[in-house]
């Protein structure tokens, strides 16, 4: 597995993250098509800028073209102020395989490397049993179940938090 910044022609994974009805199940539904490619236009941009880690998760390098879903490490303003936060997709045909824990591992060791991003926090929701797992197994620590706002929508979620440089198991 290698991760990769993304790039324009990343289109069509985006639209199969977030616009299919099973893949954003626990996200409050699919997003509209239409908009999907300034959203990869401000992604590439922001990737490219150093400004975010948008990485998208190739599972053979021999195979770049085939792409298993994305890894994303950004900061934002929460209702407690800035953060760090660390968001996965993995597309239904590649789950399973521990492609998106390896992925989450991956960004937070850089981070851990790089000295950067500080406290990184997760919010997947309450019952994506395979997300709170990844959290569970990397040391992220529980804080709290929480209501989240993901793209305009209210969603219950479970607030985890790690230190790449002391917690990441």
């Amino acid at each position: 597995m290698q991760l990769r910044d993304v790039e324009l022609g990343d289109v069509g994974a985006y639209v199969r993250m977030r616009c299919d009805p099973a893949m954003m199940g626990d996200l409050g539904g699919p997003l509209p098509r239409a908009g999907i490619e300034e959203k990869v236009e401000r992604d590439v941009r922001r990737a490219a800028a150093d400004l975010d880690w948008i990485k998208m998760i190739v599972p053979d390098p021999a195979v770049p073209a085939v792409v298993a879903g994305s890894v994303t490490l950004w900061s934002h303003d929460s209702q407690d102020g800035p953060v760090s936060e660390i968001g996965w997709m993995v597309l239904p045909e590649f789950q399973g395989r521990g492609l998106g824990k390896r992925a989450v591992r991956s960004l937070l060791e850089r981070a851990r490397e790089e000295g950067r991003w500080g406290l990184v926090h997760a919010f997947p929701a309450v019952d994506n049993g395979a997300s709170n797992g990844i959290c569970r197994s990397l040391g992220f620590r529980l804080l709290a179940a929480r209501e989240v706002v993901f793209a305009g929508r209210v969603l219950a979620a479970n607030h985890w938090v790690v230190d790449p440089g002391t917690d990441l198991a």
